[in-house]
C-alpha cells in the first residue's frame, strides 16, 4: 500500500492528534489538523491530500462535516471518510448521499483505523475505475484472508449484518453458516443503500424484508429458528418501519 497523504478534520484536538498518531505509524503522511469547514477548505488548496477524514459532528464550525464534504466534493473528486459517533438513520442517509469511501462509528480501534483508511483508498480507487457501483450493484466482493481474497455477498439475500468487536457477521438466506468479515460494520453498512435495509443499533443492520416476528427485545427472521435480540428502547422506532396493526379498543 502506498503512503497517503490525509487531512484530519476533528474538532476533538486529543483525538485527532491520537487518529494522527496512527497512521504516521502505518506509514502514511498527515497534511494537516482542521476543526471546522474554513479552515478545511484552505488546507486542501494548499497542501492537496489523497484521503480526508472528517468528523461529523463539528462543534468548532457553523457547517457540520456532511457539509464539509458536499462543499469539497463540489471542487473535486476525492474519498472521504467520516468519524463519528452518531449512528442515527437521518445521519447515515444524508451522509450516503455523498458517497463516502468509509463511515467508522466511535469508538474504534486504531488499528482497525488504519486497516480500514487503506481498504477505503483502494476501494475508492477501483471504483473509479471500474463502470461498476459497489453503492448500486446487487452484488458485494468482500475482503477474506486479510485481504488476500474475495468472496461474493448478494445484498437481496442478506437477512442482517452484525458487528462483533472488529468483525462482523453476515447472515444470509438459505445459509446456516454465518460469515465474518474483518470491517467495521459502519463501512460496510453504506454500501447497503436500500430502503429496505435499516439500523436498527449500533450493531445492528437488518433486511426489514426478510422480518416475520418482532417482540420487545427481539426479532426472527425467514428461514431461522433463533431470535435476533436488539435494545428494548428501540422496539418503538422498529415498529414504524413496518405496516403494523393493532388491537382495537375495546368499547
Amino acid at each position: 500500500m502506498k503512503s497517503l497523504k490525509i487531512l484530519i478534520v476533528e474538532d476533538e484536538l486529543v483525538t485527532a492528534h491520537d487518529i494522527r498518531e496512527t497512521l504516521e505509524k502505518a506509514g502514511h503522511e498527515v497534511t494537516d489538523i482542521t476543526r471546522n469547514s474554513p479552515a478545511a477548505l484552505t488546507s486542501v488548496r494548499i497542501n492537496p491530500p489523497d484521503l480526508v477524514l472528517i468528523d461529523i459532528h463539528l462543534e468548532h464550525s457553523a457547517e457540520d462535516g456532511i457539509d464539509l464534504a458536499l462543499r469539497l466534493l463540489a471542487k473535486q473528486a476525492i474519498p472521504i471518510i467520516y468519524l463519528t459517533g452518531h449512528s442515527e438513520q437521518p445521519t447515515i442517509l444524508r451522509a450516503q448521499q455523498t458517497r463516502p469511501a468509509a463511515y467508522l462509528l466511535k469508538p474504534f480501534r486504531h488499528k482497525e483505523l488504519a486497516i480500514q483508511v487503506e481498504l477505503a483508498y483502494y476501494n475508492y480507487q477501483a471504483t473509479q475505475a471500474n463502470s461498476v457501483d459497489p453503492f448500486l450493484s446487487d452484488s458485494l466482493y468482500l475482503p477474506v484472508d486479510q485481504g488476500k481474497g474475495y468472496v461474493k455477498i448478494n445484498k437481496n439475500e442478506v437477512l442482517f449484518l452484525q458487528a462483533d468487536r472488529a468483525y462482523v457477521e453476515v447472515y444470509l438466506l438459505n445459509e446456516e453458516q454465518k460469515q465474518v468479515f474483518s470491517m467495521n460494520l459502519g463501512y460496510i453498512a453504506q454500501f447497503f443503500t436500500n430502503p429496505n435495509f435499516y439500523n436498527l443499533s449500533r450493531s445492528l443492520l437488518v433486511n426489514l424484508q426478510f422480518v416475520e416476528r418482532i417482540e420487545k427485545n427481539q426479532f426472527y427472521v425467514k428461514g431461522r429458528k433463533a431470535p435476533v435480540q436488539f435494545p428494548e428502547n428501540n422496539h418503538k422506532l422498529f415498529l414504524q418501519r413496518f405496516a403494523i396493526v393493532k388491537t382495537p379498543s375495546r368499547m
